[in-house]
């Protein structure tokens, strides 16, 4: 025959090569440690107020959060407010049409949140979005008088 002597070999299999297993499970390790820097982003945790009817918010390039202490953050970096008055100016400079998300926690008195809001304001920044976790179930509207 073509094939040479045709091998009658009638034993059991009783061993898996587990070898190629382990090098693609290996491969897939080193592919998902390298892409899981660029996956998490530093995070400032804020209680955020809860709405809704939240809509969904553009993708900013500017992200102030002020956290429950009173510290401001902007774009993950703790700073004074004299630091992001330079900094929002600084995002203005570059693009006219720079947007803002402002994070604050829920326990904060509104005129610190304001002044958050004036001072982005106050820079140029003409749109803005007030971040929000949304609800699952609506909250029932009060009853009017």
């Amino acid at each position: 025959m073509a094939g040479g002597a045709q091998q009658d070999n009638e034993e059991e299999i009783t061993g898996i090569n587990v070898t190629p297993l382990v090098d693609i499970v290996l491969v897939l390790l080193i592919i998902f440690m390298v892409t899981a820097n660029f996956i998490v982003r530093e995070t400032v945790e804020v209680d955020l107020p809860r709405a809704a009817n939240g809509g969904e918010t553009v993708q900013g390039l500017v992200n102030v959060v002020l956290d429950k202490n009173g510290k401001l953050f902007f774009d993950g970096t703790e700073m004074s407010e004299a630091d992001l008055i330079a900094r929002v100016a600084e995002m203005v400079a570059k693009d006219k049409d720079t947007r803002a998300i402002i994070s604050a926690d829920q326990s904060l008195p509104y005129g610190r949140v304001m002044r958050l809001i004036d001072v982005v304001k106050g820079q140029g920044i003409a749109k803005f979005a007030l971040n929000i976790e949304k609800d699952v179930a609506p909250a029932a509207a009060p009853a009017a008088p």
